[in-house]
């Protein structure tokens, strides 16, 4: 029976390898069980401890904390699997478990108090004090690339807020650059976030406990922002089809390439190849009312009203499902054309900026 316990634990050894290695240190796209295991138990606490909160601001600054604690939770998995692994090893030749538990347990943190004087187990209590070593070092090692990563992301987000609002919203993009005579800025912005887009697939999937880093504004998210450079993007094909710029379309495509392949390591179902004319949420009335803000502000417009909503809805079908199933799994602030949350009637106390002037000091 011994000998049996110990070949379970080769094979629960060798998984919780595969594990870290696929989480810290191979950049595989997918997400491990564990990690998937781990981030579904801390939602789920967090979900509980936040129910109570009445508004956003509360549950934000509650759910700041989540990624950190699905980290430290990960670790301890890893570290309680190597535990129970290298004592399953040893208990062919200990005396009991439990001294097979507490000498895995002396050589996992390097202490080394206890040992038993058989070839077989001190093999094993080497490997195990290297294993620690490495989980630990490679954890390490593992944070600043996810810092520098969500630092590297967050620098967007926050120029946005400047020409999007906060929360961002793809109409505001365009009206604002009406208002500010500067329409030759938008291909800049296209271009960068497609980029942008580019490297959040990138890093998103090999480190996928990005996705629920927040935004350090109350009123800002990443997956919000994305979305509204995408309107925005959208929004210019669909209205100004002769000079909307090359950049809009390069930035939609490579937008919603990006969030498939968020989308493909989340496991999240998706339609590759969705049609044109496939309904959208936002409604025509919607749309309407934004293209009316937009006309105010001098922005210039080719099309009529329904026949760009049309076209817009041809482009945001390729991406509205994916980023309202992201914004509803981390969580994000609430924004217009973003979908529903978890939570109803949560108040929401967004920032409004006032635009003081000597002539008009109060705005």
């Amino acid at each position: 029976m011994r000998y049996a316990v110990a070949f379970l634990g080769v094979v629960l050894f060798a998984a919780t390898v595969a594990s870290v290695l696929r989480s810290l240190v191979v950049p595989a796209g997918t997400i491990t069980r564990i990690s998937r295991g781990v981030d579904r138990m801390v939602l789920a606490i967090y979900h509980l401890a936040i129910k109570p909160a009445k508004s956003y601001e509360t549950k934000n600054a509650v759910l700041a904390s989540q990624p950190a604690a699905v980290l430290f939770v990960t670790l301890g998995v890893w570290a309680t699997s190597f535990l129970f692994a290298s004592a399953m090893l040893l208990w062919p030749v200990t005396t009991s478990f439990g001294n097979a538990i507490r000498e895995a347990g002396a050589s996992l943190v390097t202490l080394g108090f206890v040992s038993t004087n058989r070839p077989w187990a001190t093999g094993i209590d080497f490997l195990t004090g290297f294993t620690g070593m490495i989980v630990v070092a490679l954890q390490i090692a593992y944070l600043p690339t996810l810092y520098n990563a969500y630092n590297r992301r967050e620098t967007e987000v926050t120029l946005l807020v400047g020409r999007a609002g906060r929360p961002a919203w793809g109409p505001e993009v365009l009206r604002r650059s009406a208002i500010g005579a500067v329409p030759e800025e938008l291909p800049i912005i296209y271009l960068a976030w497609e980029r942008w887009a580019a490297e959040v697939a990138e890093t998103h999937i090999s480190y996928p406990s990005l996705l629920r880093f927040r935004s350090p504004a109350v009123a800002t998210s990443w997956i919000i922002s994305f979305l509204a450079v995408l309107d925005a993007a959208a929004l210019n094909l669909a209205l100004t089809p002769s000079s909307a710029p090359m950049q809009a379309r390069l930035c939609v495509q490579m937008g919603f390439r990006a969030m498939r392949q968020i989308a493909g390591s989340l496991k999240i179902p998706f339609d590759p190849d969705p049609m044109p004319n496939d309904p959208i949420s936002v409604t025509l009335d919607e749309f309407n009312e934004a293209v009316g803000a937009l006309q105010d502000a001098g922005f210039a417009i080719e099309r009529s009203g329904e026949e760009a909503y049309r076209h817009f809805a041809g482009w945001r079908v390729n991406y509205e499902k994916l980023a309202y199933r992201l914004a509803y799994e981390i969580d994000a602030v609430p924004a217009p054309w973003s979908g529903s949350r978890r939570w109803k009637n949560v108040a929401v106390n967004f920032p409004t900026i006032i635009n003081r002037t000597p002539e008009r000091p109060n705005g």
